[in-house]
């Protein structure tokens, strides 16, 4: 069994999700080998692994988790007018301690069911779905878009106020790509760089559904965006902008949101609430790079104690946000110390209770399109608290909840 067969047999243990993943690959190759210029495919392979030490209060005990990830993307444009995009992606995830991780929850931005989840152990879990699956069309000024999508705003790269539907946690490994999720999207573009849109998220539930307006253009250098509407069921809006100053790039943006079912469990934690940010971006003579950014987390709390009621609340849940406390702090460094080698940082500081995460990351260069990340998470301030050998613990700070943790990241593209 050659590398590449026996990753594949390891990343789909599952018979039918490996017949499913490797019938396409195969009638794609002489497809596209035989002339298909409108059909492109690419995808990819991907192995995090991750090791975390006890946490403090023993919260949580020393885990080992290994995801692994199988994908891949078609793109099939017959006519100049419209485009069929379609993204099966399989992941089988490995957990030690065995942990139950099917349990009931709500879609926030999926309303068809199209995915397939299998308990392979106490240990396993798979799950084969189509992260994307839409039909675009181009006619004139206008595109429109229908179907499983990636949706992204917000100009921001570590943590955006405006990148509300389906945002990446700040300490995220792997970014490449964006969740999908149900929607239609309609744009109209207009002189340079001028757009007007309009965009429907559905959810499982209707009272989730999303209906949202945006506009972007660009002015004497500035990237102007405005977007307004409904966010699941609360009324929000938004703006930013992105510009230099010299060689310093400079962003900012801030939303405001109107809370749902404030004070109870699973609502919004305050009637009304905003999230703003600045950043900037310099490039140092000697290559290094570094971006810094400061953060209003507005569904965040200043008071450790009250953690644990902002983790359960909606904005938490629905992934609007994925911080608990309300004054960041991120610095983003990163300098290339050979081709083949880049040495990346990132510190988020929770400026209220002085806690902070810590992680450098290796990032090698193992051939063509295949990629080796080594990281390490350090996690610091104050730990727990106990009260009484019969109550829970009350939280001291964010990070000081936290175990050490570190692992690698194997990406192969193809």
């Amino acid at each position: 069994m050659n590398p590449l067969h026996r990753y594949i047999a390891q990343a789909l243990p599952d018979p039918v999700a490996r017949l499913v993943f490797l019938g396409l690959v195969f009638w794609l190759l002489p497809v596209t080998g035989a002339g298909g210029a409108d059909l492109q495919w690419s995808g990819s392979f991907k192995s995090l692994n991750i090791y975390s030490k006890e946490a403090p209060a023993d919260l949580l005990p020393a885990t080992r988790v290994s995801s692994n990830r199988a994908r891949l993307d078609v793109a099939w444009q017959a006519d100049p007018v419209w485009q069929v995009e379609a993204a099966l992606d399989y992941r089988y995830l490995w957990n030690d301690p065995p942990t139950a991780l099917f349990r009931p929850t709500t879609d926030f931005n999926r309303r068809l069911d199209l995915e397939k989840d299998w308990q392979h152990s106490g240990h396993a879990t798979g799950r084969l779905q189509f992260d994307r699956l839409n039909l675009q069309v181009r006619t004139g000024p206008v595109d429109m878009k229908v179907g499983r999508q990636a949706i992204g705003f917000g100009r921001i790269v570590v943590f955006s106020p405006l990148d509300v539907i389906a945002p990446f946690p700040p300490d995220a490994i792997d970014t490449d790509v964006r969740s999908g999720v149900d929607a239609l999207q309609v744009v109209y573009n207009y002189g340079l760089d001028g757009r007007l849109g309009a965009l429907a998220v559905w959810g499982e539930d209707s009272s989730y559904d999303s209906y949202l307006g945006t506009w972007t253009d660009n002015s004497n250098g500035l990237d102007l965006l405005l977007i307004g509407g409904q966010l699941r069921g609360r009324n929000m809006v938004g703006a930013g902008l992105a510009g230099s100053l010299g060689t310093l790039g400079l962003k900012a943006e801030v939303s405001l949101h109107d809370g749902r079912d404030t004070g109870r469990i699973g609502g919004d934690l305050y009637d009304s609430y905003a999230l703003a940010a600045v950043e900037g971006w310099y490039r140092f003579d000697n290559g290094l790079s570094l971006i810094t950014q400061y953060l209003y987390n507005g569904p965040g709390s200043k008071n450790p104690e009250r953690y644990p009621a902002v983790l359960e609340s909606a904005p938490l849940q629905e992934g609007l946000t994925a911080l608990l406390g309300r004054n960041y702090l991120f610095v983003v460094p990163a300098y290339d110390i050979h081709p083949l080698a880049t040495l990346q940082g990132l510190l988020i500081y929770n400026l209220d209770d002085q806690s902070a995460l810590l992680r450098p990351t290796l990032e090698l260069s193992l051939a063509d399109n295949i990629s080796l990340d080594l990281f390490w998470s350090w996690c610091t301030g104050e730990r727990p608290r106990s009260l009484s050998p019969f109550l829970p613990v009350v939280p001291s700070s964010e990070f000081g909840l936290r175990g050490d943790s570190g692992g690698l990241f194997l990406k192969w593209y193809f």
